[in-house]
């Protein structure tokens, strides 16, 4: 804690240190700041990053553009965060990204960050962006020059961790007339490495695994965008997007010990295929001069996860309890959207905005999960782990914003948005459910211009977080046969009320207090069920042991089963204390941020509500009860060093750091990251070579106690450090204005794939 107050004290030092310069500075001299243009600054519900007039934006890309920029974090290169917690959604343009995530992180690194103009932030977004729970948006607008031409980029990456994993991506631009255009294709290989040690029990009992999985990877992906200007008034928009990814022979291998003696060793070996294939048809109509405008969209997403697995346990002991078992699981899932959405902004003469929707989303699931185990050397249905489960789920949403200048210094935008949501859940001959319900989400936005030094902001949002599809499917992926993962299609949405104070001074520092409840809330990891299941001993061929009596001899089986469900009600309360500024005529420029926390999660789970009854046997569930408080911090000190005058080397020295941090199912270890990187610029090539997480610090580990004694931890190491290499080639017509970026109508539904 005396850690966390220090590097308080060293921002607010910072702030008070540039309070004191007085107003004693000649006129023309205050003249010439005032014409300088802002880089960093407040406007409305967002914090606007000016890439255009930043020294760092030459030569790089746009994630790693993003990544320097004030209130946004990466620490493992393929996923963004704001504020250090929220995961962030990308818009372009103000229209949401029609691609799945890793797809959009490869766009967004074969992009130019010439092509950028600014980078807004909006850590709690108004009623008209589709987001859940805390989610934050980044808007990258991108440059408007209208020449005709084309243009491309060609980039090649070498990524070494445990194994080299190379990839290739190319896209190109058009514009004619009224014609425009962006195409994209990308693809690679890459094998991830991961290595496990877990550890769970009670005063009476231990079990520890070790072990590794090998995941390799290959992938294809890409899209276009067409857009036609039917006149200055109309345009007319078509945009498709598809990704196949192949995972073959991947292997996981868990050695187990129980009580310190070695029992067994389950292997898996595992297939899987994922398609996405997306479409979109927008019509825009500008309605006035001031820039009101009609906007509708038409969906359509097909996604296809194909996944099968042999899982095999072999006794390394001569004992009557771990014998040879094996199984065989195929755990398919479809699933198709359709989507409209229609937007009417207006803008009115005395500069106020109104904008109002409507939006549908229908979608079925279906998911046919089919398992066979091991019966007298023969394979048969498993009846209690096979079903077909069919999801279906409707979305019906109203919104409508209000936007206007108050006075001179005080600005503010209201809205609401209203779901309504109809689904029905059916695990075919087995059970199923319907579920009803209505929420109206409100959202206020006050902005207060003190002076040109200050700026002050409050904003209040209330949002929903809907489970994910795969979430909700009712299947197991096993570690070894007592050790598993269970999803739940029982979880009910959680409810999310989000407040936050923001202060800005001078541009270059702020500090930003926020706070958020949660009801029916989900754990943000999956909660450790601790049980026994009590059923008649069998022999090698699967039959019924007895005693003398006749009577079936019992036997008890201890497990451990990971299970996504709700729990109760959690409260969070952050501080975010950040400076971005550059030193020495733009040489060095720092933006550091430091994030202090305090959480509290408070709940239960007391049974298993996937379990069913199984005839002759009993289950008994470890209560798991969760009271948690915690305090954590973490800190990140991004610099960007100008290496030569002709701005064609950059050095960049990066440092992430994050204490350990309470969770419902235990507390996650300390994790840092040290990350280097050389940049080179020759002409319309650029050369970039980087180290992430040098010391191999940032990999996730996790210990649980419950107040019985019982105990479950978790070590993943995924050797995080990773050394790339990346050569970048731009060519064609640089200053091309790109084609009208389009919001697809089922972009919600996307993120729950």
């Amino acid at each position: 804690m005396k850690t966390q107050i220090l590097i308080a004290a060293l921002f607010f030092s910072g702030l008070v240190a540039a309070q004191q310069k007085k107003d004693s500075l000649k006129v023309n001299t205050i003249d010439a700041v005032n014409i300088k243009k802002q880089v960093f600054k407040k406007q409305g519900d967002r914090l606007i990053y000016d890439v255009a007039s930043s020294p760092i934006a030459k030569g790089t890309n746009t994630f790693n553009l993003l990544k320097q920029t004030p209130m946004i974090s990466s620490i493992d290169g393929k996923t963004l965060k704001i504020l250090g917690k929220s995961d962030a959604i990308i818009y372009i343009n103000n229209k949401k990204t029609n691609m799945d995530a890793e797809a959009l992180i490869e766009m967004l690194k074969s992009t130019p960050s010439e092509d950028i103009q600014k980078i807004e932030v909006i850590t709690v977004p108004g009623s008209e962006f589709q987001v859940e729970s805390t989610e934050g948006v980044i808007n990258i607008v991108m440059k408007k020059n209208k020449n005709n031409g084309y243009n491309g980029t060609i980039k090649m990456q070498n990524e070494h961790g445990y194994y080299n994993n190379p990839s290739a991506g190319a896209s190109f631009n058009f514009r004619q007339n009224k014609w425009s255009g962006n195409s994209n294709f990308r693809t690679g290989t890459w094998t991830e490495r991961q290595k496990y040690s877990l550890s769970n029990g009670d005063p009476t009992f231990r079990n520890e695994s070790y072990g590794f999985n090998n995941d390799p990877n290959t992938n294809f992906s890409g899209g276009f965008n067409l857009d036609y200007e039917i006149n200055k008034k109309q345009s007319l928009g078509f945009s498709y997007n598809m990704r196949y990814n192949k995972s073959f022979n991947s292997v996981l291998d868990i050695t187990n010990w129980q009580n310190g003696i070695l029992t067994n060793r389950t292997i898996n070996n595992e297939d899987a295929q994922t398609r996405n294939h997306s479409f979109n048809l927008n019509y825009e109509i500008k309605t006035d001069s001031l820039g009101s405008k009609l906007t509708s969209n038409a969906s359509y997403l097909w996604f296809n996860r194909d996944k099968v697995s042999f899982n095999e346990s072999f006794p390394l002991t001569n004992d009557t309890i771990n014998k040879y078992s094996a199984l065989h699981q195929s755990v398919p899932q479809i699933i198709n959207n359709y989507a409209a959405n229609i937007d009417y902004l207006k803008k009115t003469a005395k500069g106020a905005t109104w904008l109002m929707g409507i939006s549908y989303n229908h979608t079925n699931t279906d998911n046919d999960t089919k398992q066979d185990k091991l019966v007298k050397g023969e394979f048969v249905i498993d009846p209690n782990q096979t079903n077909h489960f069919i999801y279906k789920e409707n979305i019906l949403g109203l919104y409508i914003n209000y936007e206007r200048k108050l006075t001179e210094k005080l600005s503010g935008k209201i809205g609401a948005r209203y779901e309504m949501t109809r689904s029905t859940g059916d695990i075919v001959d087995k059970t199923g459910f319907e579920r009803n319900y209505n929420n109206l989400l409100p959202y206020l936005n006050l902005n207060y211009a003190i002076n040109s030094d200050h700026n002050l902001s409050y904003t209040f949002s209330s949002r929903i977080r809907r489970p994910r599809f795969w979430e909700l499917n009712p299947s197991r992926t096993y570690f070894t046969p007592t050790n598993y993962t269970q999803n739940n299609p029982f979880i009910l949405a959680a409810k999310y009320y989000n407040q936050e104070l923001n202060y800005m001074y001078k541009n270059a520092f702020y500090a930003n207090l926020s706070f958020t409840m949660v009801e029916d809330a989900m754990a943000t990891d999956l909660i450790p069920l601790q049980g026994t299941v009590t059923a008649p001993k069998k022999d090698g061929d699967g039959n019924i042991i007895h005693d003398i009596k006749g009577n079936p001899i019992m036997e008890t089986t201890k497990f451990l089963r990971y299970i996504r469900t709700n729990y109760g009600k959690s409260r969070e309360l952050g501080l975010t204390l950040g400076m971005n500024k550059s030193w020495f005529k733009d040489i060095w420029t720092t933006n550091y941020s430091v994030n202090l926390g305090y959480i509290s999660f408070k709940g239960a789970v007391l049974e298993d509500p996937t379990s069913m009854p199984v005839p002759g046997e009993t289950e008994v569930i470890d209560p798991y009860i969760i009271d948690v408080k915690n305090y954590n911090m973490s800190a990140t000190f991004n610099n960007i060093i100008r290496l030569s005058s002709k701005k064609d080397w950059f050095l960049g020295v990066n440092y992430f750091f994050a204490s350990k941090t309470a969770m419902e199912a235990g507390t996650i270890g300390v994790r840092q990251s040290f990350d280097i990187s050389l940049k080179k610029i020759i002409g319309d090539w650029t050369i970039v070579a980087e180290v992430n997480d040098l010391f191999n610090q940032s990999y996730y580990r996790v210990e649980g106690v419950q107040p019985n004694g019982s105990y479950n931890n978790i070590t993943n190491f995924y050797y995080p450090r990773l050394l790339n290499i990346g050569v970048t080639y731009n060519f064609g017509n640089q200053k091309l204005k790109k084609a009208r970026e389009i919001k697809s109508a089922n972009d919600a539904v996307k993120s729950r794939t």
